[in-house]
């Protein structure tokens, strides 16, 4: 029996928020402290202008999306989760990772029920399809409007979304804390 949909961003949530950073400031010969990345927008935080960014990314993302890095632990986590919950990836990359992205996923054994891939920030309505029961994400504007819509949110934290956070959304600092955490919300709403 599968207790819950969780839904699941990927890029900072299950990866390291800060690799694509590093390659970008490296690329453009820029020098930059984890500290100073304190808004979402990499451009803004390297001092560069969009469009140059954009170039560089559409240039490099197909590489450097099929090198990202992944945070401890997550692996584990999410396939314990996928033993008794639906695991469904929500993404705002492009449609045209759609494929790299399952590939990234399967080789690296993570168990999950579905992919997204929405080329939007907005997740509003496919958590709403999904019929989601908890989302986890690193994006504090994403996290504001799903949890404004009504669904639970985890947040998984870092330097760029920092801010105030309503009651349906909770910060947690790792994968181990938001398995205790999905576990908690399965006992509370009587599922086991």
């Amino acid at each position: 029996m599968k207790y819950l949909n969780i839904c699941i961003d990927i890029d900072g949530t299950i990866t390291d928020p800060y690799f694509w950073l590093e390659r970008v400031a490296n690329h453009f010969w820029l020098t930059v402290n984890y500290d100073e990345f304190i808004q979402y927008e990499f451009h803004k935080v390297l001092k560069i202008s969009e469009m140059e960014y954009d170039k560089f990314y559409e240039e490099h993302k197909l590489e450097y999306h099929s090198e990202d890095i992944l945070r401890n632990s997550v692996v584990e986590v999410i396939n314990e989760l996928y033993n008794y919950n639906n695991i469904y990836f929500v993404s705002a990359r492009d449609k045209s990772l759609e494929m790299l992205t399952l590939s990234y996923l399967k080789n690296n054994n993570i168990s999950f029920d579905g992919l997204s891939v929405l080329g939007s920030h907005y997740k509003v309505n496919e958590a709403k399809k999904l019929k989601c029961d908890i989302f986890i994400e690193d994006n504090l504007n994403n996290a504001l409007n799903l949890s404004e819509a009504g669904f639970k949110v985890l947040l998984i934290n870092t330097t760029y979304n920092q801010g105030e956070l309503n009651e349906n959304i909770k910060r947690t600092y790792n994968w181990i804390q938001i398995l205790s955490e999905v576990k908690t919300l399965i006992y509370s709403n009587n599922a086991v």
